[in-house]
């Protein structure tokens, strides 16, 4: 059975994706890993939604990325992330993108749970930390 802790999926490159280069734009790549982190989240229960209810959201720290190859108009990519560390109130996934097996993106991003009512860092409720398989 696969990790809880990883997910993936794949998407399409659409033209509004693309930049005066021709190819897939920089910031697009982050988008393609915030909505699979975001799919993630989804697929184990956490919705934005649900995680206000429990008193704690994620914010994006810092994204650490590394281009290896381009992505094209058409390109069929499978955006993956994966939870690496848990602490108390951060976490970090390692982030990829590849088409037909290459590797065109790496990123790795830390991530700070917060109150969303005080925004202030907040532990992670176990509720949340067992739904991605972290406990």
């Amino acid at each position: 059975m696969e990790s809880r802790r990883r997910f993936s999926h794949v998407i399409v490159v659409h033209q509004n994706d693309i930049d005066s280069l021709g190819h897939v734009n920089n910031a697009v790549y982050l988008r393609y890993i915030e909505d699979c982190v975001t799919a993630h989240a989804e697929s184990v229960g956490m919705s934005l939604a649900r995680l206000r209810q429990l008193g704690v959201i994620p914010v994006v720290h810092r994204h650490t990325i590394t281009y290896h190859r381009s992505a094209l108009l058409g390109d069929a990519l499978e955006v993956s992330t994966e939870i690496v560390a848990f602490r108390s109130f951060r976490a970090t996934r390692h982030n990829r993108i590849f088409r037909a097996g290459v590797l065109l993106v790496e990123c790795e991003t830390d991530w700070v749970w917060i109150d969303p009512l005080r925004g202030r860092p907040k532990a992670v409720p176990d509720e949340v930390q067992k739904a991605f398989g972290l406990i």
